[in-house]
C-alpha cells in the first residue's frame, strides 16, 4: 500500500491590497559645513520616524528609517554624500509625508542653506 503525502503551500499575493511604501533620499552637503552641523542634520533626518505624526491617529507612522554616509567598496560615489531610506506602510502614508507633513516640510526648509545637491527615488517594494 502506497502513502501519499499531500504537501499544502501558504502563498501570499505578490501585490497585497495595501502597498507598503519606500523614499530614498541622497544629500550632498556643501563643501563649507561642518561636520557636527552634518552629523545634526543626518541625526535629524532618521529622527523624523519620531517626529512626523499621522493626522489622524496622532502616532508615528514611518515604519522604519536608516541612513549613513556613502562608503561604497565599488567606487560608485555618484556624487552624494549621504543617503537615507524612509519606509511607510502605505503608499497614502508616504503621500502625506512627501506633501504635508510639517515635520518634514520644515526639516527640508531646514536644509537649503546646507545642502548643495539632492535626490529622491520613490519606490513600492515588489513592484519591477
Amino acid at each position: 500500500m502506497a502513502i501519499i503525502h499531500i504537501v499544502m503551500f501558504e502563498v501570499k499575493a505578490r501585490y497585497p491590497s495595501q502597498l507598503s511604501a519606500s523614499n530614498l533620499t541622497r544629500f550632498q552637503f556643501k563643501p563649507s559645513v561642518e561636520h557636527s552641523t552634518i552629523q545634526n542634520a543626518c541625526n535629524r533626518m532618521v529622527d523624523l520616524r519620531n517626529q512626523c505624526v499621522h493626522p489622524t491617529s496622532k502616532k508615528p507612522y514611518i515604519t522604519t528609517s536608516s541612513g549613513g554616509r556613502q562608503n561604497s567598496p565599488e567606487g560608485n560615489k555618484a556624487d552624494y554624500s549621504h543617503a537615507f531610506v524612509v519606509e511607510f506602510a502605505s503608499e497614502e502614508d508616504r503621500k502625506y509625508y512627501v506633501e504635508e507633513d510639517p515635520a518634514h516640510l520644515e526639516f527640508k526648509k531646514s536644509l537649503k542653506e546646507l545642502v548643495e545637491r539632492a535626490g529622491v527615488v520613490d519606490y513600492t517594494p515588489g513592484v519591477y
